[in-house]
């Protein structure tokens, strides 16, 4: 069965609330956030974010795409999302990157920008370290502790951690490291390549695959027809990321009518994907009525949940 999230635009308070409710009572899976300290756009702090979605929602689990570890103590970020999963009641999905696409904001925190790789590495496992033991102790280059503990442990014991990226090291890093994988910007072919190279890099760390989650982060613009779509997906996303999507639209974008949408998806699902993680592109007035025609246009086609 394949999984169905949704990634939101920021919106005043009392809109974003209502959204959030809206996608649950929709059938969504999983709502999600991307995680900046500095960026393009204003975005919200991860963590504090989804906490204010605890409390008004049941059911749909709660997911940072992906959190830039490097940035922060790898044993407050352990603090914060368990505290996430106690409040939510077990419903955090912890995605995990390097990011570096934003030099200025590691400038910004006092990392440097190539100790970032290094850094996730090691903070995955002080992360688990933390919420698994008590009491808990690591050296390693970054972090080094003896004897400590962070309490209340994560509801889930161990929430899921996926790892965001295409390079071959973030590849290597889900494989050895991940319990999924999110991926963005590709196209199935290379999906499927990334996803032999995860298995390989599984297979050497003696880990299975069997509870692996395959994500990818679906930029889709629903439309009339495919070239209003495209106008739509091009000048959002050329805007977001202060580059011209133009020549990325046909290659990257999931755009035009739900059943053309459809096609393209099922292009991933055959490559080995079984999670998307929808972010609608287009007006920010618009992402209601996005996000319901995929919840029942698109999802019941992949006989999702």
């Amino acid at each position: 069965m394949i999984g169905f999230g949704a990634q939101l635009s920021l919106h005043p308070p009392a809109e974003q609330f209502e959204l959030v409710q809206r996608l649950e009572a929709v059938g969504y899976d999983s709502v999600w956030t991307g995680d900046h300290m500095s960026f393009h756009n204003p975005i919200h702090e991860s963590i504090t974010l989804l906490a204010s979605y605890a409390p008004i929602t049941k059911r749909i689990k709660l997911g940072v795409g992906v959190y830039l570890l490097a940035l922060r103590s790898p044993a407050v970020a352990a603090k914060q999302a368990a505290t996430l999963d106690v409040l939510s009641g077990g419903r955090l999905v912890f995605g995990v990157g390097v990011g570096g696409e934003n030099p200025k904001e590691f400038e910004l925190c006092g990392i440097p920008h190539t100790e970032r790789g290094a850094r996730v590495n090691e903070g995955i496992d002080v992360v688990r370290t933390l919420w698994r033991d008590t009491p808990a102790s690591f050296n390693g280059r970054f972090t080094r502790f003896e004897s400590v503990s962070i309490d209340p442990k994560p509801v889930q014991q161990l929430p899921p951690i996926w790892i965001g990226g295409r390079s071959d090291a973030a590849l290597a890093r889900a494989g050895r490291q991940g319990d999924g994988w999110m991926s963005y910007v590709v196209q199935a072919d290379r999906y499927a390549q990334s996803l032999d190279k995860i298995r390989a890099a599984a297979a050497a760390a003696g880990r299975s695959m069997d509870k692996f989650t395959a994500a990818h982060l679906v930029f889709i613009t629903i439309g009339r027809d495919y070239e209003a779509a495209k106008r739509a997906w091009v000048g959002v996303l050329s805007k977001r990321y202060a580059q011209d999507f133009e020549p990325l639209a046909k290659r990257y974008g999931v755009i035009g009518t739900p059943e053309q949408c459809a096609e393209q998806l099922e292009r991933f699902r055959t490559a080995g994907c079984n999670y998307f993680v929808m972010s609608a592109i287009g007006d920010p007035r618009e992402e209601r009525a996005q996000h319901e025609a995929i919840a029942a246009e698109i999802i019941p086609r992949f006989g999702s949940r």
